[in-house]
C-alpha cells in the first residue's frame, strides 16, 4: 500500500517541520517531498495535526491486563505472591489471547505501535498481535530450575516453539526472559543465557527492582542483582533490563559496558513504592535507557504518555533538577531507544528508509493549544487519546481514532468473563 501524509508538522531526527511523508509497502519512502510517480491509494490530510514515529512501550505484561484495578495498595510482596500469582494461577490460554488482546488495543489507540511483553500463554498472545496489527516482541517467562531432581521445566522448550511457530511474520519478534534471579536459579539464568546465543535472539529480565530483591540477592551470592545476571551471562548488547530501580553506580558502569539498555517503569515503581530508578545517571553513563509501562496490574494503563509525562515530571521533583530527564530526552527514550533495546532495526526515527511505525495526533484540542514546542506538548500536555491515525509496516490500524477491524464490545465481554472467574472483582 502507498500512503500519503500530507502537509503535517512532524518530529524528525533533526528537529520539526511540515513535510509530506510517503509511505510505500512496510517503509517510509520519502520525507519533504512526493517522488515523482508516486501514487498513492490513502492519502492523510496533515493540517492541524502532529506526526510521530510510534511509541516504543520496551516492558509489559499483556495478560495482566485482567488483573486492572483488582491489587491496589498492597506492598510489593503482598502484591506479587498474595493477589497476582494465585489469580495467575488460574489463567487458561484463552483468558490470555482476551486480556492481550485488550492491552494491544489500549496501546495501539494511545500512539503506541511496538511493545515488549514477558508472558505465559504466548501462543495465544501471538495471535492477539497479529489479529490487531500491532508489532510484539514476545517472551515466555522463564521461572524456575532446569530439568531435574524436581521434574521437567517446559518453560525453554515453549521458547523455543514460539520461536519457530511465529517467526515468519512481519510484526512479531522474540526475546528470551529469565523472570528475575529471585525467582530463578543460577543454573537456569546461564541456561537461558546459552539459548539465547544458540537462537540468536535478545535476553530479556527483572532486576534490581525492590529493596527486599537486593538484600536477599546480597545475602544469596555476596553481590547485586545485576552483577549476579552477569554473571550468568545475561548482560549483552542484545539485552534489556526492567526496572533497576537500586542499581549501583558500579552497577551502571557494568551495565555501561556490557551495552545493556535498560527499561525503566516509573509509574509502576512507584504504585509499588520501589523507588525511583536513577535514570539520570544512567543517561549520564551512556546507559540506552528506554521506557515502558509494566503490566496493568502495577500500573492500571498501558498508556506510554502517562508515562512521559511521569518520567519527565519524577526526577525533576525528586532531584531538584529542572534538566534532570527532558522532554526531548524522554520522548527519545520512548521511540528510538525503546527500539534500539528491543533490537527492532530502522525503527522510531521518522526518515527515508525506515519502517514506517506512525502515529498522526490531533492538535486540535483544547490541552494541545497553542503547541508552541511539539515534544514537550508530548510529554506534558497530552493524554494520548490524541492519537487519530496509527500505521504499523506500512498498514493502517487505526482510523479516526477507532481499530476499523477490532471488536471491542467482544473483548470486553470476554474479559469480563474472564474476572467473573477468577474472582479479580471484590
Amino acid at each position: 500500500m502507498n500512503i500519503l501524509i500530507r502537509n503535517i508538522l512532524a518530529v524528525l531526527p533533526d528537529g520539526e517541520r511540515v513535510v509530506d511523508v510517503c509511505v510505500s509497502g512496510d517503509r517510509i519512502a520519502s520525507v519533504d517531498s512526493v517522488p515523482q510517480g508516486f501514487v498513492p491509494d490513502r492519502t492523510i490530510e496533515g493540517s492541524g495535526r502532529l506526526l510521530i514515529p510510534g511509541l516504543v512501550n520496551a516492558h509489559s505484561h499483556a495478560y495482566m491486563t485482567v488483573f486492572r484495578n483488582c491489587a491496589d495498595d498492597l506492598t510489593f510482596s503482598d502484591w506479587l505472591f498474595g493477589r497476582i500469582s494465585p489469580m495467575e494461577d488460574q489463567l487458561t490460554g484463552e483468558d490470555c489471547y482476551w486480556s492481550t488482546k485488550l492491552a494491544c488495543a489500549e496501546m495501539l489507540l494511545t500512539g503506541t505501535t511496538a511493545y515488549y511483553d514477558m508472558g505465559i500463554f504466548m501462543e495465544e498472545a501471538a495471535q492477539a498481535v497479529v489479529d490487531t496489527g500491532i508489532r510484539g516482541v514476545l517472551s515466555r517467562g522463564l521461572s524456575g530450575a532446569p530439568d531435574g531432581a524436581d521434574g521437567p521445566n517446559p518453560r525453554l522448550d515453549q521458547a523455543r516453539r514460539l520461536y519457530e511457530n511465529w517467526k515468519p511474520y512481519p510484526t512479531l519478534s522474540f526475546m528470551i526472559a529469565p523472570h528475575a534471579p529471585y525467582s530463578c536459579t543460577t543454573d537456569y539464568m546461564k541456561q537461558a543465557a546459552d539459548a539465547a546465543r544458540s537462537l540468536g535472539l535478545g535476553l530479556s529480565i527483572h532486576l534490581s527492582e525492590s529493596a527486599s530483591e537486593m538484600d536477599s540477592i546480597r545475602e544469596q551470592h555476596g553481590c547485586t542483582p545485576i552483577e549476579l545476571a552477569d554473571r550468568c551471562g545475561l548482560l549483552t548488547e542484545r539485552t534489556v533490563v526492567a526496572h533497576c530501580v537500586y542499581a549501583t553506580d558500579e552497577d551502571i558502569a557494568l551495565l555501561k559496558r556490557r551495552g545493556t539498555s535498560v527499561a525503566t517503569n516509573p509509574v509502576s515503581n512507584m504504585k509499588l513504592a520501589n523507588g525511583f530508578a536513577p535514570v539520570t545517571k544512567m543517561l549520564k553513563a551512556g546507559v540506552n535507557v528506554a521506557l515502558g509501562t509494566d503490566g496493568s496490574s502495577s500500573n492500571n494503563a498501558l498508556n506510554m504518555f502517562r508515562d512521559l509525562a511521569c518520567l519527565t515530571l519524577i526526577h525533576k521533583g525528586n532531584e531538584h533538577d529542572p534538566l534532570a530527564v527532558t522532554a526531548r530526552q524522554a520522548f527519545r527514550m520512548a521511540t528510538a531507544n525503546g527500539a534500539r533495546a528491543l533490537c527492532l532495526e530502522d525503527l522510531g526515527e521518522i526518515r527515508c528508509g525506515a519502517k514506517a511505525d506512525l502515529v498522526v495526533i490531533d492538535l486540535d484540542r483544547p490541552n494541545m493549544q497553542p503547541v508552541n514546542d511539539p515534544v514537550a506538548a508530548l510529554c506534558y500536555s497530552a493524554t494520548g487519546y490524541e492519537t487519530e491515525h496509527v500505521i504499523v509496516n506500512g498498514v493502517p490500524v487505526v482510523l479516526d481514532g477507532r481499530l476499523p477491524d477490532t471488536d471491542m464490545e467482544e473483548i470486553y465481554a470476554h474479559v469480563k468473563q474472564t474476572c467473573e472467574r477468577i474472582g479479580t472483582v471484590r
